[in-house]
């Protein structure tokens, strides 16, 4: 990188990134690109303040390689429910072709434009700026760092098994849908999802929450201006669930059920409710 600061590098990275999504989501008329890039960039970004220290800074070493192996498990994770097999169609995520229905052509190109390209990347980038923190800030690694990385490690084993519950859980149903027989379940209950209903979500932001207070940590201040990152990242999980859980219990009434007696992201004891609002399912 030579003496360009790595923020810039970082920045200049985010812009080409933003620029790929933008125009292969108009070639392709396929908005999916920056969730196939999701796991990929915020790695790069750590990895070049962690570069730039020299890979002499251990704080910022342990931070790019926590990220790496984020960005492992969930890009397999996506890997191996089709995110990379294909263009268009059944390729892009549902949510974005719902949304392309409900609005004009022009409006959701609007859309697409500000929120799932630019607004996204931002955030994508944000979340990894409490590494500029840490590079500008090179001191000892020390308890609290420590304390974190487990915190970390075991955020990560959480997401591992709650996406692991749903893959199993979702191989099965479509099994029985193409052996022509209706799946005693639509969604899954059981396992982590007893406790919430998107443990993935929770494990996922926690995380990001842990690289936050690594920055914390190096500067000695919770006083951070790069709480923006996860605050938005918290917004739009807040956003996805909301609008995930509304198809959900548009296709699925027992959905409402679940909800009735299941903590929405946090994990917690399933709430109990009155026998004839009691609705199993699976």
């Amino acid at each position: 990188m030579g003496d360009m600061s790595p923020l810039l590098v970082a920045l200049l990275i985010a812009a080409a990134v933003s620029l790929f999504c933008w125009v292969a989501s108009l070639i392709t008329k396929d908005t999916s690109w920056v969730d196939r890039i999701w796991s990929i960039v915020p790695v790069v970004y750590v990895w070049v303040f962690a570069v730039a220290a020299g890979m002499r800074d251990v704080r910022l070493d342990v931070m790019a390689v926590l990220v790496l192996l984020w960005g492992a498990r969930l890009t397999f994770n996506f890997a191996r429910k089709g995110g990379y097999a294909g263009i268009g169609g059944d390729h892009e995520d549902y949510r974005w072709a719902v949304l392309r229905g409900r609005m004009k052509p022009a409006q959701f190109q609007v859309f697409n434009f500000f929120f799932i390209v630019l607004f996204q990347n931002a955030v994508l980038l944000l979340i990894a700026l409490p590494a500029w923190t840490a590079f500008q800030n090179p001191t000892p690694f020390g308890p609290l760092d420590a304390v974190l990385t487990v915190l970390f490690l075991g955020f990560l084993v959480g997401e591992t098994v709650a996406d692991q519950q749903q893959w199993t859980f979702q191989q099965a149903k479509h099994a029985e849908l193409a052996a022509g027989r209706t799946p005693a379940a639509q969604f899954r209950t059981t396992g982590l999802f007893r406790t919430s209903r998107h443990p993935n979500f929770f494990f996922e932001n926690a995380q990001w929450w842990t690289i936050f207070f690594f920055g914390v940590a190096a500067a000695g201040s919770i006083l951070q201006w790069t709480v923006i990152g996860v605050l938005l990242l918290l917004a739009v999980f807040i956003g996805s669930t909301q609008f995930t859980e509304q198809i959900s219990r548009s296709k699925y009434p027992e959905y409402a059920d679940y909800q009735a007696v299941t903590s929405p992201v946090i994990p917690w004891f399933p709430r109990r409710v009155r026998p004839e609002r009691s609705r199993t399912a699976g």
